[in-house]
């Protein structure tokens, strides 16, 4: 039987991609959908020799550059793939991907990354980063904005069961549609990163420089900590704001990005893994702990969900209750004061939550409960073969 796998965009591999990818190795030979293909020739092997369905925004003058900004149209080109010949439909969303149509005798698994940010409780945010506050650019926003939660809500009428990859996105998922959903925790790929049992001097902070990811408040933090050694990996908008905050700090090291390698041996050697965000699950959380590196995070999101937090020789790092430098570096007294009880085994073991493998059988387990209510199951591990059930 023929399944078909939807997600969003390809232009970059990143964090929703990581989920694409495991998706598609555990249905080889499912047909692809997206409403467009602009990766890097170099990134997304996995879909080396695979044919990717697009829309026809994939040939709308300069979408190679700008295809976000085709968002109205988005809804009118997801529902023109035409799915009707399949049995499983699996959509990796965090925008438009789940609006697919399909039928009364098929099966839609949505995986959410996040319902729309920017058309749900972060609209005002990300108009007025944007620029788009006021004036009739903000008024022309706001009136799409408002058209396409409307429409997301009624899509989420086709969808017979959505997984989350976090708690914190289930909420969201129950806010916005008020329908349940499984948790589901993104795969990582947690055998690449080593455990390191050798010195740790430095605390690390990395990621791209945006505003929601607050590494300002971890650069604030270490500047009135001296005593305390802080590498910043990134780049991104935010870039002259971080380092004029980091001007002076002989403490405080920036560096561009770096590759893969580089960035395992940084966190391998960092004291802890600093993040001040509110993310919606957080893969680079997972891969520090893979390390052995604690973790010193922002108590909401979907941090909360890999962290390890209990008081005692369990935890796995610290939990800050608010976004501010006064909380991290109340946060950064604390681990130093916890007498060893973080080891790098049970930040690596703690880890092991989230590989690979565990992610596999959890969707196979998703997709077959919800096969057999509507008399079908899913047989095959790792084949994608879908059979009516006797």
């Amino acid at each position: 039987m023929k399944v078909a796998i939807i997600h969003e965009w390809l232009d970059k591999y990143a964090g929703s991609e990581r989920v694409f990818e495991q998706l598609v190795a555990l249905f080889p030979g499912a047909d692809i959908y997206s409403l467009v293909d602009f990766r890097d020739p170099n990134e997304m092997e996995f879909l080396a020799g695979k044919t990717v369905r697009t829309s026809f925004i994939q040939k709308l003058p300069l979408a190679r550059r700008h295809f976000r900004k085709y968002l109205a149209l988005m809804p009118m080109a997801v529902e023109q793939f035409s799915l009707s010949n399949y049995d499983l439909i699996i959509s990796s969303n965090h925008a438009v991907a789940k609006g697919v149509i399909t039928g009364p005798d098929q099966l839609h698994v949505s995986y959410v990354h996040s319902p729309m940010r920017y058309a749900w409780d972060l609209q005002s945010q990300y108009l007025e980063e944007g620029g788009m506050g006021r004036g009739l650019r903000g008024l022309y926003a706001r009136w799409l904005l408002h058209r396409l939660r409307l429409w997301d809500v009624r899509t989420a009428n086709s969808v017979d069961v959505f997984v989350a990859n976090s708690r914190y996105i289930a909420r969201r998922i129950y806010k916005t549609y008020r329908r349940e959903s499984v948790v589901v925790h993104p795969p990582v790929d947690v055998q690449r990163f080593a455990l390191w049992n050798g010195p740790r001097t430095s605390y690390l902070v990395a990621g791209r420089f945006v505003p929601y990811k607050r590494i300002d408040l971890v650069v604030e933090a270490f500047r009135d900590m001296p005593d305390r050694r802080l590498v910043v990996i990134g780049s991104g908008p935010e870039e002259a704001k971080i380092r004029r905050l980091a001007a002076g700090a002989d403490n405080i090291t920036l560096l561009p990005p770096q590759p893969q390698d580089r960035l395992i041996e940084h966190m391998q050697q960092a004291r802890a893994f600093v993040f001040a965000g509110e993310e919606d699950f957080g893969i680079s959380l997972v891969e520090a702990q893979a390390c052995g590196t604690p973790l010193i995070v922002f108590g909401r999101g979907g941090a909360a969900d890999i962290i390890v937090s209990k008081p005692g020789e369990m935890a796995t790092g610290i939990l800050f209750p608010e976004q501010s430098a006064a909380a991290i570096k109340a946060a950064v007294e604390q681990l130093e004061l916890s007498g060893g009880h973080i080891t790098p085994a049970l930040c690596r073991a703690n880890a092991m939550r989230f590989s690979v493998s565990r992610f596999h059988d959890e969707m196979l387990q998703v997709i077959n409960d919800a096969a057999s209510e509507s008399g079908r199951r899913v047989v095959n591990k790792g084949i994608a073969s879908i059979s009516a059930a006797a």
